[in-house]
């Protein structure tokens, strides 16, 4: 796993470090709109962080990647993640504090991970799983090349049935 530059921000392997700066980014409660909740405290993401860091279980079945958000005045904006399984397919999540949405942050970042994914890491299908409700994750997703899933994908990777399940195939090039 690499640190993955852009024209915005420097996505960083997400580690333990980040905890502490991450649990005031995480704290906002306009991220949590739609779904999820802030972290109950800094030393429950520390022990998150920790067992991410491992990049998934003992058993290899999939891999964890996650990147931190480091803006390029360096200040920590959010993160993406990855959650990679060995068939070529790919989940894909982001958070980012509210004081930076609607400057094209989040998909830059988002679309340096897919990148990321498909060069490195050989993923052909991304999923992302979100509340149909969360218009502001949707309109992001389709941005970047997303669709709705069809309802027999849909009905196998959502927990809810007020989830959208959203996809997006990719050929290497």
């Amino acid at each position: 796993m690499r640190t993955v530059i852009t024209s915005l921000c420097r996505l960083e392997p997400l580690v333990v470090a980040h905890a502490r700066e991450m649990f005031a980014v995480l704290s906002d409660p306009a991220i949590y709109e739609f779904e999820n909740s802030p972290p109950p405290s800094e030393a429950w993401l520390a022990q998150r962080y920790q067992r991410l860091e491992t990049r998934g279980p003992i058993d290899g079945a999939e891999q964890w990647l996650n990147w931190g958000i480091r803006l390029n005045g360096d200040e920590l904006a959010g993160y993406v993640q990855a959650t990679v399984i060995p068939d070529g397919t790919s989940f894909v999540a982001y958070e980012l504090n509210s004081r930076f949405w609607r400057r094209g942050i989040g998909s830059e970042a988002v679309h340096a991970i897919l990148e990321e994914m498909r060069q490195r890491y050989s993923v052909h299908t991304f999923l992302a799983v979100l509340k149909a409700r969360n218009y502001r994750s949707e309109g992001l997703l389709r941005k970047l090349g997303f669709s709705l899933a069809d309802e027999e994908l849909a009905f196998r990777y959502r927990d809810d049935a007020d989830e959208l399940v959203m996809i997006k195939l990719v050929t290497s090039s």
